[in-house]
C-alpha cells in the first residue's frame, strides 16, 4: 500500500471523526438555543391580568348610631375629682365649697360619725379630696390624719353607700426616706437644729433622740462649745411629695471637745430585737431601767420590815413604788414573758425573764396590758400592766423584784449593766451596717478631719 494513501486515509478518518463530533456539537447548540428561545416565546404567552375575570362584591356595613352613643355618654353619671388644702379658719362649709360640694347629708355625716369627725382635725396645710357627681353630690371624700409626732399615719375615706355613707381608715401608703444633716454649734444645739440651712431645720423629734442618745456621755447644758459638730442619718416618711412625719434616728456622731462619740442602730433581722450601739457593736443602752415607772416615789424599799397585813418582820426583797391605781408600767429590760396570772399574795403578777439569768418581777397588777401571756416578747420600756392593788396590799403601788438565777437581789445595789452583746451571727450582720453608717459620717464631716472616737 502506498504510505500516502495510508496518511491520506487516516486523515480523512480523522477529519470525520472530527467533523462528526463537531455535528453532534452544533445539534446540542441548537437544542439549547431553542430550549432558550421556546423560553423566552412562551413567557409572553401568560394570560394579562387585563385578561382575568372580574368579580366584584358588595355588602352593606352597620354603621355605629353616633346619637345612641352620645345619649349613653349622656346617661352615664359623670365624675368630678378636686383636691384642696387645708385654710387657717376653714369650717367644713368652706372647705366643701371649695371641692364643690354642695352635698347636706354628707356634712351632717362627717359631723355625727366618730371616725368621720376626725376629718375636721385637719391641720392647715394638709390636703384633702372629693370626688363628686356632676349635681355635687359626695361620692367620696379622702383625708390622711397623723397625730403626734411618730404616730402612724391613717388614711380615712368616706364613701357613699346605698341611701348613707360609711368611714373606713387604713394605714397610709408612706415612701420612706433617709436623710443625711450636719451642723456646726454657734451658740447653742437647738440653734443649730433650727438653722436654716442644708434643707432646713430638724424636726424637734430628731433632736429628742439626738439628746437621748448622748446625753450618757454629753452634758448639753454645760459640756457644748462653739466648734462642736454633730452628724446624724434618719428617717422621713412622705405621702403625695409632703414629708408627713420624721422616724428614727439610725445613726449619730457628735464630736465634743475633740472628742467623737457615734451610734448606729441596729435591728437584726432574725431576732427582731434593735437598739443603738457603738460603731465596734458594743449596746449602748442599758440593760435595765432605773424605775418601771416614769414617775413615782419609793415608798419600801430592799430591806427587812414589818408586814403591813401579817405584822410580822420579814425581808422585803423588792421595791415598792407608789403611785396612783391604772398608772402604766413598764418591762425594765427586752426580755420573754414567763409568767402571767394570779399569784397569791402577788395579787396579778408579772415575770419576764431576761438574757443571762437576769429576770423582774412585777405585782400588786390591776390588770395585764394587751398581748401579755407565757413566751410573748417585750421591749424595754414596753407598757406590760397598770399599777392596781391586788393580792395582799393596802394601797394602790407596784411591788418590783429583780432577780438573779430566780434569787431577788436589791436593784439598788445592781451595777447598771450594758444590753445583750451581740452574738457572732449578729454581730456579722452589724458590721454590714455599721459600715455604711460610717461612710456616711465621712461623706458629712469635713474633709481631712480626723477625730479620737469613743
Amino acid at each position: 500500500m502506498n504510505p500516502i494513501h495510508k496518511f491520506t486515509g487516516k486523515r480523512w478518518l480523522g477529519l470525520a471523526e472530527t467533523d462528526r463530533k463537531t455535528r453532534v456539537l452544533g445539534v446540542g447548540a441548537v437544542f439549547l438555543a431553542v430550549c432558550a428561545f421556546g423560553a423566552g416565546g412562551v413567557a409572553p404567552l401568560a394570560p394579562d391580568a387585563a385578561d382575568l375575570p372580574v368579580k366584584s362584591i358588595a355588602q352593606d356595613l352597620e354603621l355605629p348610631n353616633l346619637a345612641d352613643q352620645i345619649a349613653a355618654l349622656q346617661q352615664d353619671e359623670q365624675q368630678f375629682i378636686r383636691e384642696e388644702r387645708v385654710r387657717a379658719g376653714d369650717s367644713l362649709g368652706s372647705m366643701f365649697n371649695r371641692l364643690g360640694v354642695a352635698d347636706a347629708q354628707a356634712q351632717n355625716f362627717i359631723r355625727s360619725d366618730k371616725l368621720a369627725r376626725r376629718i375636721l382635725s385637719l391641720k392647715t396645710g394638709k390636703r384633702i379630696q372629693a370626688e363628686t357627681d356632676a349635681n355635687g353630690l359626695l361620692q367620696s371624700l379622702r383625708a390622711t390624719i397623723v397625730e403626734g409626732n411618730n404616730d402612724a399615719a391613717n388614711t380615712i375615706t368616706i364613701a357613699r353607700k346605698g341611701d348613707g355613707f360609711v368611714a373606713t381608715e387604713a394605714p397610709a401608703k408612706l415612701e420612706r426616706r433617709i436623710e443625711m444633716r450636719s451642723r456646726e454649734i454657734v451658740s447653742s444645739l437647738y440653734s443649730a437644729t433650727d438653722a436654716n440651712i442644708d434643707g432646713g431645720s430638724l424636726p424637734d423629734s430628731i433632736v429628742a433622740q439626738i439628746i437621748e442618745m448622748f446625753s450618757t456621755n454629753i452634758d448639753f447644758r454645760s459640756d457644748l462649745k462653739r466648734g462642736d459638730r454633730f452628724n446624724v442619718v434618719y428617717e422621713t416618711f412622705w405621702l403625695d411629695g409632703e414629708m408627713v412625719r420624721s422616724g428614727r434616728v439610725l445613726a449619730g456622731e457628735f464630736i465634743n471637745r475633740g472628742v467623737s462619740y457615734q451610734s448606729v442602730w441596729f435591728e437584726d433581722p432574725v431576732t427582731r430585737q434593735g437598739g443603738y450601739y457603738s460603731l465596734d457593736g458594743k449596746a449602748l443602752k442599758k440593760a435595765f431601767l432605773k424605775s418601771p415607772l416614769e414617775f413615782s416615789r419609793v415608798s419600801s424599799g430592799f430591806s427587812m420590815r414589818m408586814h403591813p397585813i401579817s405584822g410580822l418582820w420579814k425581808a422585803h426583797k423588792g421595791v415598792d413604788y407608789a403611785a396612783p391605781a391604772g398608772t402604766p408600767i413598764r418591762a425594765s429590760g427586752d426580755g420573754t414573758i414567763d409568767f402571767a396570772g394570779a399569784s397569791g399574795g402577788y395579787g396579778n403578777l408579772l415575770v419576764v425573764k431576761h438574757w443571762a439569768n437576769y429576770s423582774t418581777a412585777y405585782a400588786h397588777m390591776s390588770r395585764f396590758a394587751p398581748g401579755m401571756r407565757r413566751g410573748a416578747k417585750v421591749s424595754q420600756g414596753q407598757v406590760i400592766g397598770y399599777v392596781g392593788s391586788t393580792g395582799w396590799s393596802t394601797g394602790a403601788h407596784l411591788h418590783y423584784e429583780f432577780r438573779v438565777g430566780n434569787e431577788a437581789r436589791d436593784p439598788a445595789k445592781i451595777k447598771m449593766l450594758a444590753q445583750a452583746p451581740l452574738n457572732p451571727a449578729e454581730m456579722a450582720r452589724f458590721k454590714m451596717a455599721a459600715t455604711e453608717m460610717n461612710h456616711r459620717f465621712s461623706l458629712l464631716s469635713p474633709s481631712g478631719t480626723v477625730m479620737a472616737a469613743r
